[in-house]
């Protein structure tokens, strides 16, 4: 594991795969730290081993094949899945040293996994709607590269995105990803971009201030 500060905030990235539980019990205690002003805020890099998690807005009749563990993950959202090939960033700020605005911590959220997205030729949105990144697939639809759940508790942020570098995407047919079932999934390895996690970490956290800068000051009104 390498962690490098960067000002009042740990970076940390795990080079080994870490059990979603695990991850979910150092996230909720890193938070309330940061809350009372015992810890840092924190970035985490990682991966999981296979597992089905479950948002406060699950529905049953949306776990389609518990192959995998399932964990009730407290954050917003419905299913998602995390497995080998995929980074995922937990995110833990302090919202209460920048603007007290949800909407705008979501948004500038996507829009840090947008541009990095874009910096290897991959051209990603949003969609009303729709929850997570989307990019046009191999056949020409739309469908989900990345995922965004938050969860935020006395201003202080957790959980966050994950993005599909080169997943066994059939792990997805367990469930209905995020709810959505008329749009697939895909990733960048389907899209013909072979990419490790170091490279993708470089270009992420070279963004890393300007996702911050978005933060001082609340999400415009559309």
């Amino acid at each position: 594991m390498a962690e490098t500060p960067r000002d009042d905030i740990e970076l940390r990235i795990d080079r080994d795969q870490v059990p979603y539980r695990a991850a979910l019990d150092a996230m909720t205690e890193r938070n309330a730290a940061i809350a009372e002003g015992n810890a840092r805020e924190l970035v985490w890099l990682l991966e999981h081993p296979p597992v089905y998690t479950a948002g406060t807005s699950a529905a049953a009749d949306e776990l389609l094949d518990p192959r995998f563990e399932v964990v009730e993950a407290g954050r917003g959202g419905r299913y998602t899945y995390h497995g080998p090939g995929q980074r995922v960033g937990y995110v833990l700020l302090d919202l209460r040293k920048r603007a007290r605005d949800v909407r705008g911590f979501v948004h500038a959220l996507e829009g840090w996994v947008i541009a990095t997205l874009g910096d290897f030729g991959v051209e990603s949105w949003r969609a009303d709607g729709r929850i997570g990144i989307w990019t046009r697939d191999v056949d020409g639809r739309e469908a989900k590269i990345g995922a965004i759940g938050v969860r935020i508790r006395r201003w202080v942020t957790m959980h966050g995105f994950s993005v599909n570098l080169s997943p066994d995407l059939s792990h997805f047919g367990g469930i209905v990803p995020c709810g959505i079932d008329e749009f697939g999934v895909t990733s960048l390895e389907r899209l013909g971009v072979q990419l490790d996690f170091a490279a993708w970490d470089r270009a992420l956290l070279a963004r890393m201030d300007d996702f911050l800068a978005l933060l001082d000051s609340p999400c415009p009104k559309e």
